[in-house]
């Protein structure tokens, strides 16, 4: 699984014109999903993600984590991300994982994230989707579950 993670003062995600979700602070995070995945790049992931030190404390230094920071997640499912640009002019993506397997491991990640409390507010899987967010720092990172 992949994931790019931003950080975000407020994010928000539109479905046909009207805002399905949103959040204050914390992390927009685009998932994507390929063939080999299981439950277990879920666990990483998510563990991951909560508990990385990106926030930062009284003096400046990005020492808090999501937990730390009582921070929220807007989760968007993303295959994007295992789109291939080396051949030709238009990506290919066939290392993506097929819809059904695809949406029920980015489930199991949003379902890990909300067992350690944190507040997920989700994309609407397969749908065509405008995601707006205020990165702050900029922080951006990119995480792979393949690449412990």
């Amino acid at each position: 699984m992949r994931a790019v993670i931003q950080r975000a003062k407020n994010a928000s995600v539109t479905v046909e014109g009207q805002i399905t979700r949103e959040i204050d602070s914390g992390l927009v995070v685009l998932l994507g999903v390929t063939h080999e995945d299981t439950e277990e790049d879920a666990k990483y992931l998510a563990n991951k993600i909560i508990n990385l030190r990106i926030f930062e404390d009284e003096q400046e230094k990005m020492n808090l984590s999501l937990k730390d920071v009582a921070g929220k997640i807007l989760s968007i499912s993303q295959f994007t991300l295992y789109g291939d640009t080396r051949k030709g002019r238009r990506p290919n993506f066939m290392a993506a994982a097929k819809p059904d397997k695809a949406n029920e491991l980015y489930e199991a990640f949003n379902t890990l994230v909300v067992q350690e409390g944190i507040e997920v507010e989700t994309g609407a899987f397969g749908e065509m989707m405008d995601v707006q967010l205020n990165n702050v720092g900029p922080v951006t990172l990119i995480l792979d579950s393949k690449e412990r």
